[in-house]
């Protein structure tokens, strides 16, 4: 008689470790890779639209950066189109425009940044708009699963006010951890994202 499998319990979770860097950024962790990496670069200068950058830091619980988190984003173009099979309108994009990128923090400063163009609106579900944002992942030691969020633009109040996946955050002070803060540097406009991962002002993640 064949007997059956025993029973096998959950094996204990694990965080991406201090391993991260070598399967998914190996020149950061000074390994040389064959492969081409995507990198933190999302449009290229041909690309049409408001030159922008992204940076910001990872907090831990304590307030202290998260020096070895790592980064993806991915976004639509400047007039909301993704470079991707699954927008209707995808073949649209623009030309050179790739969408999604992956930057590792500075190991020494904390600070992570992406060079890319601002996105414009996108349909959502109900199909209204969603306003300007763009989508990031998060991984370092400490974080079983990776953690998802957004950052809206500081300068869309009118279109922040009307999106649908702000408006299902109740408390104001929340919808405020995801808003990228506009400044102006040497010419360049830079918007300010910190991402907190607990404690005060915690960033919204979101079950994706």
């Amino acid at each position: 008689m064949v007997q059956p499998l025993p029973y096998l319990k959950e094996t204990p979770s694990q965080t991406a470790g201090p391993y991260v860097h070598i399967g998914l950024a190996p020149s950061v962790a000074g390994i040389e890779s064959r492969r081409t990496e995507p990198g933190n670069v999302i449009a290229g200068p041909p690309v049409p639209g408001e030159r922008i950058r992204i940076e910001g830091t990872v907090f831990d619980g304590v307030g202290a950066p998260v020096r070895d988190a790592l980064l993806e984003i991915w976004q639509a173009d400047h007039q909301g189109r993704y470079a991707s099979p699954v927008d209707p309108k995808g073949d649209e994009a623009a030309d050179g425009f790739r969408g999604w990128g992956r930057a590792a923090c500075d190991f020494a400063t904390g600070i992570y940044a992406f060079e890319t163009v601002k996105p414009g609106a996108v349909p959502a579900r109900d199909g209204g708009l969603m306003a300007p944002h763009v989508s990031l992942w998060v991984v370092a030691r400490g974080i079983n699963i990776g953690l998802h969020t957004r950052m809206y633009f500081s300068d869309e109040d009118a279109a922040n006010a009307a999106d649908p996946v702000l408006n299902r955050i109740e408390q104001a002070v929340r919808r405020e951890t995801l808003i990228g803060r506009r400044e102006e540097r040497d010419g360049k406009t830079t918007y300010h994202f910190n991402i907190r991962l607990q404690g005060d002002g915690e960033t919204v993640f979101f079950d994706v």
